[in-house]
């Protein structure tokens, strides 16, 4: 290869790089906050306590893009503002009260692991999106790890975790719902960030405080500063803007195909932090939502190729 096309790939590789760096980042993230989110709703802190520090610390930080494009930007519609909103407030209470139920392993597969799937129905059932014949057999397999997981706790366990897959699964849907609202919002992943930051406090603030207030007279200052700043700066504002980069990079269903690491990192996370063991449904189900998502990504079709954008 020449001089001259050495030169003229560069550019084009090297974004690649870091967009694909900056959605492992994102997972990354998102297992760190699986294990601390089930730790602290678990042993120290109610759902809207955690929240209110998770939403807290971004609308503060962030508070200076709310000045410049308002409560209300100009050109975003009320039902693509609620789509955006769901991923807040609403999105970490349904899912807080899910992980009170489900063990730390069963979160990957039914929440992280399960996005791809509900992005691509979404956008198929919505926009018209068409599902290569590779992709539909990837979400075939993170429906049957599903059914491993949500099965095994209705018929086996009987210790009541199918109210936790139902929450977690319900969460999954309204970040599918954002993923795609995002991508047609017109807003920067940081203004994403900083709306739903900031309208997620006003919503959690008269839910948390008290029990905050309580955590404190109990002495527990110290987890409380743990959890808002891995819920506030990781998961609330650099999460939220890694994931909002990937999608304008990589589209949206390839932003969510590198879930299948944070599904395994949760599981592995959670052994030595939450003292949980995968049951043999639960490693059946990550191993079958990650090989699901793997081909879901369309990344085997590819090959070597240049990513699409």
């Amino acid at each position: 290869m020449s001089d001259l096309a050495c030169a003229s790939a560069r550019p084009s590789a090297r974004p690649a790089l870091v967009d694909w760096l900056a959605a492992l980042a994102t997972v990354t993230i998102w297992a760190l906050w699986a294990v601390a989110t089930r730790h602290a709703v678990t042993h120290d802190l109610p759902p809207a306590a955690v929240g209110l520090l998770r939403f807290g610390v971004p609308a503060l930080v962030l508070a200076p893009v709310v000045w410049r494009i308002g409560f209300f930007p100009k050109g975003l519609s009320l039902l693509k503002g609620l789509s955006l909103l769901g991923s807040g407030a609403p999105f970490f209470l349904i899912v807080a009260f899910g992980m009170q139920f489900a063990p730390a392993a069963e979160i990957g597969p039914l929440l992280p692991g399960t996005m791809p799937l509900f992005v691509a129905l979404i956008g198929w059932l919505v926009f018209g999106e068409r599902l290569a014949g590779v992709r539909i057999l990837g979400f075939a397999l993170i429906l049957i790890g599903i059914l491993s997981i949500t099965g095994y706790g209705v018929l086996l366990a009987g210790n009541g975790a199918w109210r936790g897959h139902l929450m977690l699964l319900t969460g999954a849907c309204l970040w599918g719902v954002y993923t795609h609202a995002y991508r047609r919002s017109g807003l920067s992943a940081l203004q994403a960030a900083a709306l739903i930051g900031m309208w997620s406090f006003l919503i959690l603030l008269p839910l948390g405080v008290p029990p905050l207030v309580h955590a404190f007279g109990k002495g527990l200052a110290g987890p409380i500063i743990l959890q808002a700043l891995l819920q506030g700066l990781l998961s609330g504002v650099a999460g939220i803007v890694l994931y909002g980069i990937a999608i304008d990079r990589l589209g949206a269903s390839r932003a969510a195909a590198v879930s299948p690491l944070s599904i395994v990192l949760a599981a592995l996370l959670a052994i030595p932090a939450l003292n949980e063991t995968p049951s043999p449904a639960a490693w059946i189900g990550i191993i079958l939502a990650t090989s699901g998502v793997v081909l879901a990504s369309g990344i085997l079709k590819q090959g070597g190729s240049t990513v699409v954008r």
